[in-house]
């Protein structure tokens, strides 16, 4: 029964690359049908599987633990495209494996949507796994943050693999008691950066103790709820670090992990605990320290992610948020930097992006430094204009343009330093109009920030 499963997962995979389509889901969708849930138990996966979780990062991350061991002479295989359910996950495996389903690799790395963590390697034996961060996100697909974690949470009672967790979000720390009896439990940890502050600033979703219930005592807050805590009833928090981020300053940027130095091409403590994880499955996995250096110091998003465009002689700077953290995080980087700054803010509500955009309200625009201006756009342009005038900003400087073009236009009218925040489907309209403008204006576009 396999191996007709195969062929016609096969089937569908080469009609759809005839029709210059990727196969990056469908297949897996029809094999899920066919065995009602199960479409990623028929593969024959001998190698290790190395899968990275997490809200916010899960990409960067996933990228560059296969860049670590495509570096050291490994043959791997990761779902690049980010189809990351098991439907996606299933339609890669049937991209590389044979007529009998035998995946041949010597690693496999996958980035894993956290709702799908205990689907997947239910199916498939999991050798590690990282967990970045916990965040509300697309309240409309996961719900309410605890039920996701709960999920993977049972999903780690029974597991005896590896596991990283970032020991400074205490709904990812806490994976670490889930199972007593896993002896493979590692922490990475950063010490504060130049803005951690005393006091929270941003929407937090750990405030409280997940195992007595009592408040959480913060030396420091890095961002949101990710920072240094403790339990002072129960003890939870006090985790020795496997992996610790010090000496960190953006301002060149450069961070020391383990005794080495790096020198990452973003700078954003965001980044940092992104290289941080990536710097633990290293340390984990020997690699080694050269090739460990040269992926954290030469890794660089696009698609939308921290990406550079000059819209004449204007500098603009595009980063997607698709929920509170995202966005609070791009605010961060443009209240760090010196000088006046103009923001575009381009907010859709369609079907991918969560048609609940009550969100935004948990965004913090009320920490702008040096924004003289924002423009709004999208399906819901004039929500979040709204929003930000709630949040003490003076009206009479937001400009709504629900057209993506004229918005780009009104954006590049003015000098000085530019910001663009998209959400989910909003992010590809918008890198398209951005490179329109160049097109018509002039200007240059940079995928590598």
């Amino acid at each position: 029964m396999n191996r007709l499963l195969i062929i016609i997962g096969k089937i569908i995979v080469g009609v759809l690359r005839l029709l210059g389509r990727n196969a990056g889901n469908l297949p897996g969708i029809v094999l899920w049908h066919l065995t009602r849930g199960k479409c990623c138990k028929m593969f024959k996966v001998d190698c290790p599987i190395i899968a990275v979780t997490g809200t916010n990062g899960k990409t960067s991350v996933t990228n560059c633990i296969a860049q670590l061991f495509e570096q050291s002479g490994k043959k791997i295989i990761i779902n690049k495209e980010g189809n990351n359910l098991d439907t996606g996950i299933c339609s890669l495996l049937l991209r590389h494996c044979d007529m009998s389903g035998k995946v041949d690799a010597d690693y496999l790395i996958l980035e894993t949507d956290e709702s799908h963590v205990p689907v997947v390697y239910s199916q498939q034996k999991l050798e590690t796994l990282v967990v970045l961060n916990f965040f509300r996100d697309q309240l409309d697909r996961n719900g309410e943050m605890e039920t996701l974690i709960q999920k993977i949470n049972g999903f780690c009672k029974t597991f005896s693999g590896n596991l990283i967790l970032n020991g400074d979000d205490p709904n990812t720390a806490r994976l670490g008691r889930a199972n007593p009896d896993n002896k493979n439990v590692k922490y990475f940890h950063a010490e504060p950066y130049a803005f951690a502050t005393k006091e929270i600033f941003e929407a937090s979703e750990g405030r409280f103790c997940p195992f007595c219930g009592e408040a959480l005592e913060y030396d420091y807050y890095q961002y949101s709820h990710i920072g240094k805590f403790r339990c002072n009833n129960c003890g939870f928090g006090n985790n020795e670090p496997y992996m610790t981020a010090k000496d960190i300053d953006l301002e060149k940027p450069v961070f020391t992990a383990d005794g080495h130095e790096y020198s990452p091409k973003l700078n954003s403590i965001y980044n940092v605990y992104n290289m941080t994880a990536v710097a633990s499955a290293a340390k984990l996995y020997n690699i080694s320290s050269e090739v460990t250096e040269n992926v954290i110091n030469n890794y660089t998003v696009n698609n939308g992610r921290m990406e550079s465009f000059m819209l004449g002689d204007r500098h603009a700077t595009l980063n997607l948020a698709k929920n509170p953290v995202g966005a609070n995080m791009t605010l961060r980087v443009m209240n760090e930097m010196q000088g006046e700054k103009e923001l575009l803010f381009v907010l859709n509500d369609n079907v991918a992006d969560g048609l609940d955009v009550s969100w935004i309200w948990d965004i913090n625009f009320s920490i702008f430094e040096r924004v003289t201006r924002v423009v709004t756009s999208g399906t819901r342009a004039y929500d979040i204009a709204v929003r930000i005038k709630c949040s003490g900003y003076d009206a009479s400087k937001i400009v709504v343009k629900p057209d993506l073009d004229e918005a780009v236009e009104e954006l590049a009218r003015t000098e000085g330093r530019k910001f663009v925040i998209a959400n989910y489907t909003a992010v590809q309209p918008t890198r398209s109009a951005l490179k329109r403008y160049i097109e018509k204006h002039g200007g240059e576009h940079n995928e590598n920030g």
